[in-house]
C-alpha cells in the first residue's frame, strides 16, 4: 500500500509527547481497514496500534508501552524484529509483499500473509526515533490464488485424462494443504445408485477407508450416505451427540473424527456420483468459506466423475466393438475353413476343433444317419480333457443331451445343479451346451460343448450357436457334395472295366487318375475286351468335357466299339462305326472323341497288333533293348465330320516289348513353371528304365512316378494310361 509523503512527513517529524502522538495516530488510522503500528526507541516499544493490528496479530491495548518482542513474541524467530532493527539503524524504508507470518500462540498457530511498508520515524532534529509499521492482509487473496491454481491444475488433470484416482487424491491434498485442520474424502456412487464406494481420502486411517467402503446410501447413515440420499449438503458439528452418526460412531472416534460436512456430487444431468466430505478433529461449525470451498470442489470432482465415467464408457465401447470384431472374424475365419472341406465328415471335425479351445475345452459333433445317432467328431484341449470326454457317465449324459436336441430341435444349456429342479451337469463338467444343427427345415446333428473349469457363458453360447447354423449349412452342402462324388466314382468305375482280362502271350496294366476329387465323371477311358477268332481289342480315349455328356459320350463309343468290334474285321471300319455314332446321336451339343482303337492276335512268336489313331496321343512302343517309337499314323478327332478317313498301322511285339498308350492329361500335365510334361518327357521316362523293367505294371508305375515328380498330385485333367507287354 502506498504512503502520502507528505502527511506521513507531518506525523512524524514535528516533535509531540508520546500521548499526543498516540491521539494523532488514533485520529488517523483507528477506523483504517488497514494495520498501523508505531514503534518507539531502539527496542521498539509499542506506542500506537489501531483495531486492525490486534486483530490480525493479537495482544491488547494494555499492553502498549512494551517492547513490540515482548508483545508479539513469535515475531522474533521469524525476523521480523531484525528487519525493524535494520531500518532504524540506517533509516531506510523497507517493503516487503506477501510475507509469510505464523501468528498465535502454540497450539493456536495460524498462517498470515502481508504486505508492509517499514517507515523510519524522525524527530525535530531529523534523528531516527521509531518505526511506522503499514500492513494490509493479503491470506484470503494468497489462499484464493492458491485455490485457482490448484482448481487449474485439476481442470488440467482432467482434460489430460489423468486416473481419477490420482485427481480426486491430488485435490484432496491440495484442500488439506490449504487448510490444514481440514481431512478431505471422497466416495463416489456405484452403478445402481445404492451404494457408496472408496474414491479417495489420503488423511483418513485405512481402517476407517475400509470401514465406510460401500456404506449404503439413506437417511441417517453419517453424513455422506444421507447427503448421497437427500443430495444436499448434510453439516454434523458433532459426531457424538449426531443421530445420523449412531452406527459410526466408534469407528469416528476411533479414527479422531469429530466433525464432518458432506456435500452430494451431482453431474450434469442431476445424476448423483458420489459425495465430498471434510472432516474436523474437534466439534465445528463450517465457516462461509468452507461452504465455498466445499461448492467449488465438488463441482472439480463431479466433472472428474463425469469425465472418467465418459472414457470408462468409451473405452468399454471400444471393447465391446473389439470383441465384436474379433467374434465376427473368429466365425467367418471357422465358417470358411469348415466350407472349404468337401467332405461331410471332414467338414464336422473342422467344427469340433475350431471350437476348441476358444469357445470351450471340450467338444463333440453328433449326427443321425439312417435313423440312428452316431458320434461322428470329437475335439478335447488337453488329454486329460480327451479322457474324460471318453468317460462311460459322461457319453450317456451326453448322448440323452442329443437325443433330446434331435427331439425338439432347440438349444439345451446346463449349469451344475443349484437346486433340486436343476438337471445336473455331466460329472466333471462346469456346464454344457448342445446345439441343433439343422438346413431345410431338418436338424441332422448337434454340437456340443463341454466346460471343465467355468461354465458357458451367454457369449460363448452366442457364438457356438451362429458358428452352428453355418457350419450346418457347409455340412450339408458337403454331404451332397460327398454323394455326388461317390456317384461320379460309382460311374466312372461303371464306364471302365472291372479288372483287365487275362490275354495268352500279353500282360496288361492299367492307370486311371482323375483330375481333384469333383463330383463329375471323367471323359478319359480305356477297354479290353475279347473278339472271335482268339482276337481281343483294346482302346484307350478322351471325351471333350466332363460330367454326365462326357459319362454317356464315353459309354456310347464303348459300347459302339464293343457291337461294331464283333461284326468288322477292320479297326477302321470299327472307329468309323464309333464316328457314325457320335455325328448321327440326338444330344445337342458336339461332342469329340480321340481314340487309340486296336486289336491283337497272339502267335507263337509274338503278338500281332493292328491299331488306328484319332487325335489322339501317339502311342509308344518300347522295345525290349530300352529304344522307344512313336506311332506318328494319325486321323481326324471322331464326331467332327460324318465321314472318318485314318490308316492302320501293323505293329508286331516281340516277347518284352511294350505298347504303351496315355491320354493327354499325362502329357499336357504342367509343372509349377507352367511347361507341359509332352511325349518327349514320357519317352524319356520310359527310356530310363533298365531294359527289362517289371513288366506292364513296372511301365505304368514309372510313367506315373515321371509325371507326379514333374506337375505333383493334384493335377487338372483326368489322367488315363493303358500297357500291352508281350510275354
Amino acid at each position: 500500500m502506498s504512503l502520502q509523503p507528505d502527511r506521513l512527513g507531518a506525523v512524524s517529524t514535528h516533535p509531540r509527547s508520546p500521548s499526543r502522538r498516540t491521539e494523532e495516530y488514533e485520529d488517523l488510522f483507528a477506523q483504517a481497514p488497514v494495520i498501523f503500528v508505531a514503534l518507539g526507541g531502539p527496542s521498539h516499544l509499542l506506542e500506537a496500534a489501531n483495531p486492525a493490528f490486534f486483530e490480525a496479530f493479537g495482544g491488547g491495548r494494555t499492553q502498549s508501552g512494551a517492547p513490540i518482542g515482548e508483545v508479539i513474541p513469535e515475531l522474533g524467530p521469524q525476523g521480523v524484529l531484525d528487519r525493524l532493527d535494520a531500518v532504524y539503524r540506517t533509516g531506510t524504508t523497507f517493503r516487503a509483499r506477501g510475507a509469510r507470518l505464523v501468528l498465535g500462540a502454540p497450539g493456536k498457530e495460524r498462517e498470515g500473509f502481508f504486505d508492509f511498508t517499514y517507515e523510519p520515524r524522525r524527530d525535530a532534529v531529523g534523528e531516527v526515533d521509531g518505526v511506522i509499521v503499514i500492513a494490509v492482509e493479503t491470506t484470503v487473496h494468497h489462499h484464493a490464488q492458491l485455490l485457482a491454481s490448484e482448481q487449474r491444475l485439476l481442470l488440467e488433470q482432467i482434460a489430460r485424462e489423468a486416473p481419477l484416482g490420482s485427481i480426486l487424491t491430488g485435490m484432496a491434498r491440495a484442500i488439506e494443504e490449504l487448510s490444514p485442520d481440514l481431512i478431505v474424502s471422497v466416495l463416489l456412487a456405484d452403478r445402481d445408485g445404492r451404494q457408496l464406494r472408496h474414491g479417495t481420502g489420503p488423511s483418513l486411517p485405512a481402517f476407517y477407508n475400509e470401514a465406510i467402503d460401500g456404506i449404503a446410501i439413506g437417511a441417517d447413515v453419517g453424513s455422506c450416505g444421507t447427503a448421497a440420499y437427500l443430495r444436499v449438503p448434510v453439516t454434523v458439528t458433532d459426531i457424538a451427540t449426531d443421530h445420523r452418526w449412531k452406527d459410526y460412531r466408534e469407528l469416528a472416534e476411533r479414527a479422531g473424527l469429530a466433525a464432518c460436512w458432506s456435500t452430494p456430487i451431482l453431474g450434469t444431468d442431476d445424476r448423483l456420483l458420489g459425495t465430498f466430505a471434510m472432516y474436523h478433529r474437534a466439534p465445528k461449525a463450517p465457516e462461509e468459506t468452507d461452504l465455498a470451498l466445499s461448492a467449488a470442489f465438488a463441482r472439480i470432482a463431479a466433472l472428474a466423475i463425469e469425465r472418467h465415467h465418459a472414457l470408462e464408457a468409451e473405452r468399454a465401447a471400444q471393447e465391446r466393438e473389439r470383441e465384436a470384431r474379433e467374434d465376427l472374424a473368429f466365425v467367418l475365419d471357422a465358417s470358411t475353413a469348415i466350407t472349404r472341406e468337401p467332405h461331410y465328415a471332414d467338414c464336422l471335425q473342422r467344427l469340433a476343433r475350431l471350437t476348441v479351445p476358444t469357445l470351450a475345452p471340450l467338444c463333440s459333433v453328433h449326427v443321425l444317419e439312417d435313423g440312428r445317432t452316431r458320434r461322428i467328431a470329437v475335439a478335447a484341449a488337453t488329454p486329460a480333457e480327451e479322457d474324460l470326454l471318453a468317460s462311460p457317465v459322461l457319453t450317456g449324459q451326453v448322448d440323452r443331451a442329443v437325443a433330446r436336441v434331435l427331439a425338439s430341435g432347440t438349444t439345451e444349456t446346463s449349469r451344475p445343479a443349484a437346486s433340486p429342479g436343476d438337471r445336473p451337469g455331466p460329472p466333471g463338467v462346469t456346464g454344457y451346451v448342445s446345439i441343433p444343427l439343422a438346413t431345410r427345415g431338418r436338424t441332422f446333428g448337434v454340437l456340443t460343448l463341454l466346460a471343465t473349469d467355468r461354465p458357458l457363458d451367454g457369449h460363448a453360447v452366442a457364438l457356438a450357436e451362429e458358428l452352428a447354423r453355418r457350419a450346418a449349412s457347409s455340412a450339408d452342402n458337403a454331404h451332397q457334395f460327398s454323394d455326388r462324388v461317390q456317384l461320379a466314382r460309382d460311374l466312372q468305375a461303371g464306364l471302365l472295366p472291372p479288372e483287365l482280362p487275362r490275354i495268352p502271350g500279353a500282360d496288361l496294366a492299367a492307370y486311371y487318375h482323375p483330375a481333384g476329387e469333383g463330383p463329375e465323371v471323367g471323359g478319359d477311358f480305356y477297354d479290353v475286351f475279347p473278339l472271335p477268332d482268339d482276337r481281343w481289342a483294346f482302346m484307350i480315349g478322351d471325351v471333350c468335357g466332363r460330367g454326365a455328356l462326357a459319362a454317356t459320350t464315353t459309354g456310347m463309343v464303348r459300347h459302339t466299339a464293343r457291337a461294331a468290334a464283333r461284326l468288322l474285321h477292320d479297326p477302321a471300319d470299327v472307329v468309323a462305326a464309333i464316328n457314325d455314332a457320335l455325328t448321327g446321336s440326338p444330344l445337342d451339343e458336339d461332342h469329340f472323341v480321340s481314340l487309340v482303337y486296336g486289336e491283337l492276335r497272339h502267335t507263337p512268336s509274338h503278338l500281332a497288333l493292328e491299331l488306328i489313331r484319332a487325335g489322339h496321343v501317339p502311342p509308344l512302343v518300347r522295345r525290349t533293348d530300352g529304344t522307344v517309337e512313336h506311332v506318328v499314323q494319325s486321323g481326324l478327332l471322331l464326331g467332327i465330320s460324318p465321314e472318318f478317313h485314318g490308316a492302320c498301322c501293323r505293329l508286331d511285339l516281340a516277347p518284352g516289348d511294350s505298347l504303351v498308350l496315355v491320354t493327354d492329361g499325362i502329357t499336357e500335365a504342367r509343372s509349377a513353371t507352367g511347361e507341359f510334361f509332352d511325349e518327349h518327357r514320357l519317352a524319356d521316362a520310359l527310356l530310363a528304365l533298365p531294359g527289362t523293367a517289371s513288366g506292364a505294371a513296372g511301365l505304368i508305375e514309372a510313367v506315373h512316378a515321371a509325371v507326379t515328380a514333374f506337375a505333383g498330385r493334384s493335377t487338372p485333367d483326368d489322367q488315363a494310361a493303358l500297357v500291352l507287354t508281350a510275354t
